[in-house]
């Protein structure tokens, strides 16, 4: 599937800010420092689309990304980025901010059919497995990306996938991609995931 257009269209501080179009959506979460930039930019093949900030956490919006597609069944759609959990050093009552539109979002979301959850394939933090039970009792089946994979070989690989099933207690069909930025290791693999969540059934 060929990315024709990519353009970031708005950032939205609550709900009734978001787009009214109607497209279906992907929303894209992890944490701060998880490379969600870097992946956006290298799945869309834009260098420089999504801002890669230092230090990590500078998203405290609902990024919203209009993607076209080469694909008939996949046209057009919205890329959310949403906030980023776990790291960024902000006050406190930001981060709750942050925690609720980020839950607003996620359970009331109509157009929402997608949820690509970004786990850094070097170190897994218990903030990712309650991130990943939220996600699931919301009614999501998150597509785990495991990124910065470039980083791993051999039984770290394997090791780091042991580690995952165990720890979040996947099933054997939860859709779990390895990817890197730098390398793009798994972006095929990725925009497949990406079809069969936003092309099925709703």
């Amino acid at each position: 599937m060929k990315v024709t257009a990519a353009e970031f269209l708005k950032s939205c501080a609550s709900l009734d800010q978001c787009p009214q179009e109607g497209l279906l959506e992907l929303a894209c979460v992890g944490r701060s420092n998880v490379g969600k930039s870097s992946l956006i930019n290298t799945l869309l093949n834009r260098k420089g689309l999504a801002k890669v900030s230092r230090p990590p956490g500078k998203t405290r919006l609902l990024n919203y990304f209009r993607i076209s597609t080469s694909d008939p069944a996949l046209r057009h759609f919205y890329l959310v980025d949403l906030p980023g959990y776990g790291y960024a050093k902000v006050a406190k009552t930001v981060r709750e901010e942050w925690g609720s539109l980020i839950n607003q979002y996620l359970a009331s979301q109509s157009t929402l059919r997608g949820v690509l959850f970004l786990v850094d394939g070097r170190v897994t933090q218990r903030e990712d497995e309650t991130a990943y039970q939220w996600l699931k009792g919301l009614g999501h089946r998150p597509i785990i990306v495991l990124t910065k994979m470039d980083k791993l070989k051999g039984n770290e690989r394997r090791n780091c996938l042991a580690a995952l099933q165990e720890r979040f207690q996947l099933l054997d069909d939860d859709p779990v991609i390895a990817h890197s930025s730098l390398t793009r290791e798994g972006t095929d693999a990725l925009w497949g995931a990406i079809r069969n969540a936003l092309a099925g059934p709703g």
